[in-house]
């Protein structure tokens, strides 16, 4: 190495070069005051377990401290639990600006980059196949706080695999059920939902299953990386994919209020309602979102987990499985994104209009229109000499839809008298004969996605006023 370490004075126990990593996960990686002592850091992370060794950076010249540390612990759970209640805090009464604490990245890495805590929270466990979530639940509980359990099931058949995944709140809590929970489990950290390794996790179980278990394998947190007798496994039966729904989980070690969780996801259009649950045996936050459509709440999962609120804290967003067939809902989302883009074309190109209309054999046919909104039936249009009795101001997002579609859409209210666009804009009007048509078409239109477009319904200036305007010209 090129950097001197100081090392911890003493007879006790110092780890050699190929044990720095035994059990995974236990050292931390600090960024410290180049005046901290070694002295400093034992004192304070001694209290959280057995400390094998501290060693300071210094320069290769100068040997003064480059103001990082590295801090090796007996237990991955004892360099977790330090993690967590250490990072951002100081050392001393005189430090004025605070640590930062990570669990360093494993030395056959060839860095030392800081480990996500989403990292360290998820894991892999074999289990009966008799067991269901609330059994898995059941059994590793009482190691910390559990976001979900999951079961990987057949596709086909929904026969458990008789493997399984637990998420916890805290690394420290997934380190404890590795150290901690039966051997049976043959317990594993899992690998980061984003690495195609991950995959190999069930294969690795599978030819478990079909082996003799006399024999107890080290527990290795990152078991499958570089190893190729998992590189051939079948890749039509690997981990079934994570459920997609319109509803959302949110977990938070920060309680929130439903007004704060709303503006939160409120961002991405689409938001239907959310709803804040108590849990009376913690006090983290808890909170379910719904969006009208699948394509919004994907957006939002991945664009909003992970996410400070408040600054420093992250929150953490998952689906909720709700039975919803997951083809279909893609299906659904890309013919959205398909019509969107089409309606975009004709918008912002109107000689493809006469293309659309009148080519192949769909020029007869009704404009579809692809939405999670129940709409009624289609009815008449009033006649156009109809007394106007409400008006509608409607805003498109991203662009207007096809007046044949907006036509058909506003039309089912019923007492339609005319809707129409405002040349090069993204809004347009509807003209309704009866007050009670317009309240049906805002209650159920507005802030809805339809064909990709986002709309917002609202009152505009009353009928008597309109005569007192200029008339608007083509």
């Amino acid at each position: 190495m090129d950097e001197a370490g100081s090392c911890a004075s003493g007879g006790g126990f110092r780890p050699g070069v190929d044990s720095l990593d035994e059990p995974p996960n236990s050292r931390i990686f600090l960024v410290i005051s180049k005046y901290t002592p070694e002295s400093v850091l034992r004192e304070r992370f001694s209290p959280f377990g057995e400390i094998q060794d501290i060693w300071v950076v210094r320069d290769k010249h100068t040997k003064e401290s480059k103001g990082i540390a590295f801090v090796k612990f007996a237990r991955s759970s004892q360099a977790c639990r330090a993690m967590e209640e250490m990072h951002g805090q100081c050392l001393s009464p005189n430090d004025t600006k605070p640590i930062k604490v990570f669990i360093a990245q494993s030395r056959s890495s060839g860095s030392h980059r800081d480990v996500e805590d989403e990292e360290l929270t998820r894991i892999f466990v074999m289990i009966p196949k008799s067991y269901t979530e609330e059994d898995l639940r059941e059994k590793f509980k009482v190691y910390g706080d559990i976001e979900y359990c999951s079961i990987i099931k057949n596709k086909v058949t929904g026969e458990s695999k008789g493997l399984g995944y637990v998420r916890y709140l805290k690394p420290s809590q997934a380190a404890q059920a590795i150290e901690n929970c039966d051997r049976s489990f043959r317990a594993i950290l899992a690998e980061p939902k984003n690495k195609a390794s991950e995959s190999s996790e069930q294969d690795y179980y599978s030819n478990m299953r079909q082996e003799t278990l006399g024999h107890e394998p080290r527990v290795n947190m990152f078991p499958f990386e570089q190893q190729s007798e998992f590189s051939g496994f079948d890749k039509n039966d690997n981990r079934g994919q994570e459920a997609i729904s319109k509803r959302l989980s949110v977990v938070s070690r920060v309680p929130f209020t439903e007004e704060q969780l709303f503006s939160i996801f409120d961002i991405v259009p689409g938001l239907e309602y959310c709803e804040v649950q108590r849990d009376p045996y913690s006090n983290y936050g808890h909170g379910v979102v719904q969006y009208f459509n699948v394509a919004s709440a994907i957006y939002a999962k991945y664009k909003l987990h992970g996410f400070q609120y408040p600054p420093g804290n992250r929150i953490g967003v998952s689906f909720i499985d709700d039975g919803s067939n997951a083809t279909d809902l893609l299906r659904k989302m890309a013919t959205q994104m398909v019509a969107a883009q089409l309606a975009s074309m004709v918008w912002n190109n109107p000689s493809q209009q006469q293309f659309l209309q009148f080519g192949g054999n769909s020029g007869s046919q009704l404009p579809q229109i692809q939405t999670d909104v129940v709409l009624p039936s289609c009815k008449k249009k009033a006649p156009p000499e109809t007394p106007v009795k409400e008006r509608l101001f409607i805003v498109f997002n991203p662009h207007p839809l096809p007046l044949d579609v907006l036509e058909d859409i506003f039309c089912r209210f019923g007492n339609l008298i005319e809707v129409y666009l405002v040349s090069g804009k993204n809004v347009g009007y509807a003209k309704y004969a009866d007050r009670l048509s317009a309240n049906d078409a805002i209650t159920t239109l507005h802030g809805k996605i339809l064909n990709g477009v986002r709309l917002k319904v609202m009152l505009a200036d009353s009928p008597r006023e309109e005569s007192n305007k200029r008339q608007r010209t083509y």
